[in-house]
């Protein structure tokens, strides 16, 4: 099992409305392409950056649905994010092997 993991640091005027919209649409259309087998939302307590930190995290059971996932969703799932907050956020994204 894999970790993949999205770290998003946003605006503080827009943290409300990002929050909203990943709740509401953008976790449950990714848990809808049945490619994860869960996912969390976590907010950084203590973070040294500027605006609101949040990870959000889906386990997937194998490196091929991540690739799958990557090949057919992952643009337009980033687009709709880009079009919503464009220039409001910065992100990076990781993949971790559970190990214990």
């Amino acid at each position: 099992m894999l970790l993949y993991n999205v770290t998003l640091i946003i605006e503080e005027v827009s943290a409300a409305a990002w929050l909203q919209w990943m709740q509401e649409e953008h976790i449950p259309e990714v848990m809808a392409t049945g490619l994860f087998v869960s996912n969390r939302l976590l907010k950084v307590v203590d973070s040294p950056n500027e605006g609101v930190t949040y990870c959000t995290q889906y386990v997937v059971q194998s490196i091929e649905d991540y690739d799958t996932y990557q090949l057919k969703h992952a643009n337009e799932m980033s687009a709709e994010l880009n079009s919503r907050f464009k220039d409001k956020f910065v992100s990076f994204t990781t993949i971790m092997e559970y190990i214990a």
